[in-house]
């Protein structure tokens, strides 16, 4: 799963969905969150969940992927 602009609100403090994301880690799932986009809005030191990322490893995952959903 991947977090872009504002949806990694949703991987840090506070989030409404943090405790289902963690389960999904748990689970194996792989969670990253835009590193610019944390800076962007303060957020890098609050993140607690997944891993951070860039841009360049987040499109390269999605064009080598079999599938894609976007929401």
């Amino acid at each position: 799963l991947f977090f872009l602009n504002s949806g990694v609100f949703l991987t840090t403090e506070g989030s409404p969905v943090l405790e289902e994301l963690s389960q999904l880690a748990a689970e194996g799932v792989e969670i990253f969150s835009c590193g610019t986009c944390l800076d962007y809005y303060n957020l890098k030191d609050k993140l607690r969940v997944g891993q951070v990322t860039n841009m360049y490893d987040s499109v390269e995952s999605m064009q080598s992927a079999t599938k894609c959903i976007v929401v």
